[in-house]
């Protein structure tokens, strides 16, 4: 499938787009690819529904230099994308940190969206100098690129991607790129408090989903139970799933998708109040 591009003021994003339907937006974790969704897009389309997935900033083949990689700014990247294909509203799945985006653009343009899959959302967190300098040294070349997918395999605790070496070998190769492996240490570092300040503010319907296994959160329920209160939302487990439930167990995590999604289709248009 050829990569398509949108071209804003600060680069360029890159995203595939494939099926017909509502829209269907899929934005990846950070340090990681749009093929992190290769098994979910398929189900997705032949659901019914028109899936995009980009790459965020620094990603991918979305260009590196950026002045900014908060969660903000990756937001008004996924509302360009979604302006850009005149095909809203869209339905947002964003993982980890791309889950804050997703919060983000929910609030400020919440007539592009219609609802949102959160899997393992990473919500909140103010930008640290500190941790920020200690990023710049353990995820320094030349060992940065395969020190963060050592740790990166470490997200798949049950039932690992048939094809995980060879997609751990694609995002090592990428993040050796000039330039990649310093967005990824300045995405670490930068001030997620744009979504946490918007958690209890966003109108749109909620799902979130996380995996019961996730090394990310020492109680992964509990932060998925928290984040579905603060957005009047509802949450499920996909037992023995890490990080990438999407990955890990697709089918699974697809089935639990399904009827939210089917839900959004069948529910009255709102109109918000600019």
């Amino acid at each position: 499938m050829p990569t398509r591009f949108i071209h804003t003021s600060g680069g360029n994003i890159a995203y595939d787009d494939q099926g017909e339907g509502p829209l269907v937006v899929c934005v990846p974790s950070m340090g990681d690819l749009r093929s992190e969704y290769r098994f979910l897009l398929p189900l997705l389309t032949s659901a019914g529904f028109r899936a995009v997935s980009m790459d965020v900033r620094g990603h991918g083949e979305t260009s590196t230099s950026w002045p900014d990689y908060s969660v903000a700014a990756i937001g008004q990247d996924i509302l360009a994308l979604i302006e850009s294909l005149k095909a809203g509203p869209a339905t947002l799945i964003g993982t980890s940190m791309a889950a804050g985006a997703s919060i983000w653009a929910s609030v400020e343009a919440p007539d592009q969206i219609s609802g949102m899959v959160l899997i393992g959302p990473f919500v909140h967190g103010k930008g640290d100098p500190w941790l920020k300098f200690l990023f710049s040294l353990a995820f320094a070349r030349p060992w940065g690129p395969s020190l963060w997918t050592k740790y990166y395999a470490r997200l798949y605790p049950t039932r690992p991607p048939h094809d995980l070496p060879e997609y751990i070998a694609t995002l090592r190769d990428n993040l050796r790129q000039p330039g990649r492996m310093e967005a990824l240490q300045k995405m670490m570092a930068a001030d997620k408090t744009a979504s946490g300040e918007r958690l209890n503010k966003t109108r749109v319907p909620a799902f979130i989903l996380m995996g019961s296994l996730d090394p990310d959160f020492k109680d992964p329920e509990g932060q998925a139970r928290w984040v579905a209160e603060q957005v009047r939302g509802s949450y499920q487990m996909v037992n023995g799933a890490g990080h990438y439930p999407h990955a890990e167990m697709p089918r699974e995590t697809f089935e639990r998708i399904l009827p939210f999604l089917q839900q959004l289709e069948n529910q009255p248009v709102e109109t918000h109040a600019s």
